[in-house]
């Protein structure tokens, strides 16, 4: 439902062949058809007049403050973002909402 209400989705791309080597997943990661899924789910987005923004594997959704932008390393191991500015977050929904804003930055330059 959550794709008939808005005219995106923004899912960030993923290193899958340097996430199966980095957490030792093996081919099973890396054969687990995510460039299928991408592919299936922008077409059957288009047959509904939406798109697929596909967010850049590169982009620090992790290590950016969703409050004031700031940067700075995260180990897998923290499950807190703690920023300088006094941001506190779970480090998912802190990556989740830059995932958000840069889909919508993005989807404005198109």
């Amino acid at each position: 439902e959550l794709v008939s209400t808005y005219d995106a989705v923004v899912i960030e791309d993923l290193d899958m062949k340097g996430m199966s080597q980095a957490l030792h997943f093996g081919k099973s990661v890396h054969d687990n058809g995510w460039g299928m899924f991408t592919t299936f789910l922008s077409y059957k987005l288009k047959e509904q007049g939406k798109q697929l923004v596909k967010i850049d594997k590169w982009f620090p959704s992790t290590k950016k403050c969703s409050c004031c932008g700031a940067e700075k390393p995260m180990k897998l191991s923290e499950r807190t973002y703690r920023c300088s500015c006094g941001y506190v977050a779970d480090r998912d929904y802190n990556s989740a909402i830059n995932i958000k804003n840069e889909g919508i930055r993005l989807l404005a330059l198109s």
